[in-house]
């Protein structure tokens, strides 16, 4: 019995050791997770890591990471998971999700979900739900405040104010000034 045991055990570090040398194409891909930064404060020289940043990370011209929770400042910054402050002069990006506030130039949630607020010269999201205010606002769907020059979107629950305020999805689909909306994400509310 004791025997049986240690070849079961054996077996699956003799298949493991075979597939490590097994050539690379025929490996399957694995994801690669990412690390915990070492310190509450990081600072970033130009660099993409692939590290959790929990606490403050400092940009020095450009800084990239897996996930933030906390705050972001510099000149750019960009993360796949963002949770907190994106304070960067030029360019704030959170490419899943994000949760907290973006202010610069140019803030963008491109293809994520947003809950909080963007405040800069451009600012762009997948969905919003929370407050645009900038030159242009741009969202896919909306559900709060676009204030601005110009704020476009394909579905609103909510208002713009600026000189061009275009709903896609309402009729009519522009109004100058004010524009309310009452369709929450491509479905009418009442």
């Amino acid at each position: 019995m004791v025997a049986a045991c240690a070849w079961a055990q054996e077996a699956p570090k003799k298949e493991a050791d075979g597939a490590a040398s097994a050539p690379a194409a025929q490996a399957p891909a694995r994801e690669v997770k990412a690390e915990k930064a070492p310190w509450p404060v990081c600072f970033a020289f130009n660099t993409t890591k692939n590290i959790d940043v929990i606490g403050m990370r400092f940009n020095c011209a450009y800084g990239a990471c897996e996930g933030l929770t906390g705050f972001d400042l510099g000149l750019i910054g960009r993360c796949r998971y963002m949770e907190g402050f994106q304070l960067n002069l030029l360019r704030n990006e959170a490419e899943d999700v994000m949760t907290g506030f973006q202010i610069g130039f140019y803030n963008t949630a491109g293809r994520s979900d947003l809950l909080g607020i963007q405040i800069g010269l451009w600012n762009e999201a997948q969905s919003i739900q929370g407050i645009q205010v900038g030159l242009v606002n741009v969202a896919n769907s909306v559900s709060g405040f676009q204030v601005g020059l110009i704020n476009r979107s394909e579905s609103l629950y909510g208002v713009q104010v600026g000189a061009v305020n275009v709903i896609r999805s309402a009729e009519p689909s522009f109004l100058p000034l004010v524009n309310v909306g009452f369709e929450y994400f491509g479905t009418p509310a009442f």
